[in-house]
C-alpha cells in the first residue's frame, strides 16, 4: 500500500430526546428474608393450591362461637315447649272430659233456677273451654227478666251461671191483671192482686198516659230506695216537670221533673224517717226543690 492511504473507523452515538431527562433508576427493593410477611399454610403450594387426593380443594373449618350455639339451642327449647303447650291446650278444648253436665243458677227472684237451666240445655255435653258468656246470654235472651248474666267454668264439668235480673218499679193494670214493670216499661211478670207487690200502681200506663209521661214516672220511681217504693200506693204525671207520687198513708208527694233523682231519694227517705207529729200531720212532702224541701 502507499504511504498515503489512510484507514479510518467512527462509531454514530444513539441521539437522546434533549428535552427529556433520563429516568431516575428506582432503588433496588430489599430482598425480604423467605416467608416474611405472608402466612403459611402446611399442604399448600405458593403458586396452586394442594388438592386432596379426590381433588376436591380443602376448606377451613373454624369453631362456631359459643354464644350462636347457645342462642339456637334456647330457640329450639322454646319452640318445642310452644308446640307442647298448644298441643294441650288443643286437647284441653276439645276433650271430652270436660263437657257440661250440670249447671247451677244464682241471683233470680222473678225467674226460677230451673228456667235458666232449660234455657241453657244446647249446653249440656260441649267442652267448658269453648263456652262463653256471649253464647250463654244469647241463649237466655228470650227470658226478658235477664239484664245480664255471666258464667264460671268449674271443672271437670259444671258451670256456674250468675244471673242480675231487670227490677221491677211499678204495677201497670192491664185488663184484669197487673203487670211489674221495670224502669224502661218492660214487663216482667203479672198479677191479679196487686196487693200481694210492694210496689206503685201507675195510673193509666203507658198505653194512656203517653210513653213520655210512662218514662218520666218510671225514672223517679227506678231512683227511689226499696225501703220507700214499699211505701207508694200509685205515681201519676201530669207532665214531665209534675210528677206526683202517693203514699200508702194518704200522703202526697210532691216530685216535680225527673233531675236531681238520687238527690231528691235522698231527701225523701230523711223526711219520711221524721217523727210524725199527732198535732200537726204532714200531708205534702214537696222535693221538687231538693235543696229546699217543704212539708205541710
Amino acid at each position: 500500500m502507499g504511504g498515503d492511504d489512510v484507514i479510518s473507523a467512527s462509531r454514530s452515538l444513539p441521539e437522546t430526546a434533549p428535552d427529556k431527562p433520563a429516568a431516575a433508576k428506582k432503588p433496588a427493593r430489599a430482598a425480604k428474608p423467605a416467608g416474611e410477611g405472608k402466612l403459611r399454610f402446611p399442604g399448600l403450594r405458593k403458586d396452586k393450591p394442594a388438592e386432596p387426593a379426590g381433588g376436591a380443594p380443602n376448606v377451613l373449618a373454624f369453631p362456631e362461637p359459643k354464644g350462636k350455639r347457645r342462642k339456637r339451642n334456647l330457640l329450639m327449647v322454646a319452640a318445642a315447649v310452644v308446640a307442647l303447650v298448644a298441643g294441650l291446650l288443643a286437647g284441653a278444648v276439645y276433650s271430652p272430659v270436660l263437657a257440661l253436665e250440670s249447671i247451677s243458677v244464682s241471683g233470680t227472684r222473678l225467674l226460677t233456677p230451673e228456667q235458666v237451666q232449660g234455657a241453657l240445655e244446647p249446653l249440656r255435653g260441649k267442652p267448658l273451654p269453648q263456652i262463653t258468656d256471649e253464647e250463654v246470654g244469647r241463649l237466655l235472651e228470650p227470658l226478658v227478666q235477664v239484664k245480664s248474666v255471666s258464667a264460671e267454668a268449674r271443672p271437670p264439668s259444671g258451670l256456674a251461671v250468675a244471673v242480675r235480673e231487670r227490677v221491677p218499679v211499678a204495677l201497670v193494670k192491664q185488663g184484669e191483671q197487673y203487670q211489674l214493670v221495670d224502669v224502661e216499661g218492660v214487663q216482667l211478670a203479672a198479677t191479679a192482686d196487686p196487693a200481694s207487690v210492694s210496689l206503685p200502681v201507675i195510673d193509666g200506663g203507658a198505653g194512656t198516659i203517653g210513653q213520655d209521661l210512662f218514662r218520666a214516672t218510671a225514672a223517679v220511681l227506678g231512683a227511689l230506695p226499696a225501703d220507700v217504693l214499699a211505701k207508694l200506693s200509685n205515681a201519676s204525671a201530669q207532665s214531665v216537670d209534675a210528677v206526683e207520687l202517693k203514699l200508702v198513708d194518704g200522703q202526697t208527694i210532691i216530685w216535680g221533673n225527673a233531675s236531681e233523682k238520687e238527690l231528691k231519694a235522698k231527701v225523701l227517705e230523711a223526711l219520711l224517717k221524721v217523727p210524725a207529729d199527732p198535732k200537726n200531720p204532714v200531708k205534702v212532702y214537696d222535693v221538687s226543690v231538693p235543696r229546699h224541701p217543704v212539708t205541710r
